[in-house]
């Protein structure tokens, strides 16, 4: 027989309550999706007011004298909860008509914006084409509807023509496909429904209004050297299309001019330019740098006076009237957290975007990114006594504003870099140099990782070729030989 026994284990263990979870989670969201996120918290609880909004009545109530109120679940206004809560024909309370009447909603909103895609134009285009049977329409809005969002033709007809034989029970082959994606190929913009990058930029210049020998010399380039001008061979290119220097460039910076990825050309750049609206503000003040969160959400927000009215449970009530109390204060609980939660957000924000602009007094008062000390998250996680994982969940996605420009923050953390004086700058340093350096060579000439070793280390940078590599990848420049200029 098995023997059992009893033992008594002591073990440290970390549980989070449901209010440190929601401020973790708060923790991650730049200003932007916080106020998306309070928007959809005060549709979804009536018991949370924005009192930025004018009211039809007056306001006089903070945020503390809120708190306190819920907190002593007594309310000092005027309300008689139960000459309120009298049903009539009037008014019947919402809570009686669905037990969760505010997660159910759905939200419309109503926009005028042009909510066309790259597709719907695409399908419009086909549908202008004169003489196309209503079988060749079909075949073409299914082609159209494999074209992605570069304006790329991805798959090959003859996959196409199987899933069309198989999924629409229409028996077609490649033959028939052919003719119909160079009719999609005629549409804008140019490029559009190319199989690959040489025949986009082919489809581009053949349809340029003037045709002269730059561009004759253009197609012969992508025509028959096009792996040599992929690879900025231009010596062997020369070769290939038979062709002097000058011409050569010029036909080049013809073909540069192009766009490799038609389908992007279709979107509004100003609808899907992201809005950078910066979290933190920086400002210098006759010689004083000072930090500030862009916007106070808290300040802005409270529990609902009526709310708390309801929540009193007084004598006397009848059954109706204590389920209106019970489910005023579950909402007012519901609000005041979320208050709490926005107000410690706010707070750890503060704390430790003030402790960056302490660690780093130099830079944020000239802009000078020599002056950049190393810094690390563990750094500034030491200083403000907050766990690492808090201040990743601060920096991520947020942006800071300064007289000098507007930046994520996480790009202020670099590791150190010890100069061969033995002084510790940050890698960021190491990089900027890099750029310049690659900046100012000749692009007849690039300089390669090899050549860079000795320019960083007359500088005083003593780098590894491997460690150049790698930095200037980061810093999304290629290598020398396709930095080549003709």
């Amino acid at each position: 027989m098995p023997q059992f026994r009893q033992t008594q284990q002591l073990k440290q263990q970390l549980k989070l309550t449901p209010n440190q979870i929601l401020v973790q989670k708060l923790l991650l969201l730049p200003v932007a999706s916080m106020e998306q996120r309070i928007k959809e918290e005060i549709e979804n609880n009536p018991a949370l007011e924005d009192i930025s909004e004018p009211l039809d009545e007056p306001k006089e109530e903070t945020l503390e004298n809120d708190s306190e109120d819920f907190e002593k679940s007594s309310s000092e206004d005027d309300y008689d909860s139960a000459e309120f809560m009298e049903e009539t024909d009037e008014y019947v309370p919402a809570y009686k008509l669905s037990s969760n009447n505010y997660a159910e909603q759905e939200t419309r909103e109503s926009s005028f914006a042009d909510t066309s895609t790259f597709q719907d134009s695409l399908h419009f285009q086909l549908g202008l084409v004169e003489h196309l049977k209503e079988r060749q329409q079909m075949l073409g809005d299914y082609i159209i509807g494999n074209i992605d969002d570069d304006g790329y033709l991805r798959r090959d007809l003859y996959s196409i023509a199987n899933d069309i034989t198989f999924q629409q029970n229409i028996l077609t082959d490649e033959k028939e496909l052919e003719p119909l994606l160079k009719i999609i190929q005629g549409f804008d913009p140019p490029g559009v429904g190319a199989r690959d990058l040489r025949e986009c930029l082919l489809i581009q210049l053949k349809r340029l209004e003037h045709s002269d020998d730059t561009t004759k010399l253009a197609i012969n380039i992508l025509e028959k050297g096009f792996e040599a001008f992929s690879k900025k061979n231009y010596d062997k290119l020369k070769d290939v299309v038979n062709a002097d220097e000058t011409s050569l460039r010029e036909a080049v910076n013809e073909i540069i001019k192009l766009n490799p990825k038609p389908g992007q050309a279709f979107a509004d750049t100003a609808t899907n330019a992201a809005e950078v609206v910066p979290d933190f503000v920086i400002t210098n003040s006759e010689g004083e740098t000072e930090a500030s969160i862009n916007g106070r959400i808290s300040s802005a927000l409270r529990l609902s006076p009526l709310y708390l009215a309801m929540s009193e449970r007084k004598k006397g009530m009848d059954k109706m009237q204590r389920e209106a109390a019970t489910f005023a204060k579950s909402k007012l609980e519901a609000a005041g957290g979320f208050i709490n939660a926005i107000k410690q957000r706010e707070d750890t924000l503060q704390r430790v975007m003030q402790t960056i602009l302490d660690y780093q007094p130099d830079y944020f008062s000239t802009g000078d990114e020599s002056k950049l000390k190393p810094m690390l998250l563990k750094d500034i996680a030491k200083e403000t006594g907050l766990d690492i994982s808090t201040i990743s969940r601060v920096v991520s996605s947020k942006y800071v504003q300064t007289n000098f420009g507007t930046f994520l923050l996480k790009t202020l953390f670099s590791e150190s870099f010890q100069k061969e004086s033995g002084e510790e700058v940050s890698i960021n340093e190491v990089k900027n140099l890099i750029q310049e350096i690659i900046n100012t060579e000749d692009k007849n000439s690039p300089i390669n990782d090899d050549a860079l070793v000795p320019l960083l280390e007359q500088k005083g940078y003593k780098v590894a070729r491997r460690t150049i590599a790698k930095y200037r990848e980061q810093l999304g420049i290629p290598v020398a030989r396709m930095r080549k200029e003709i």
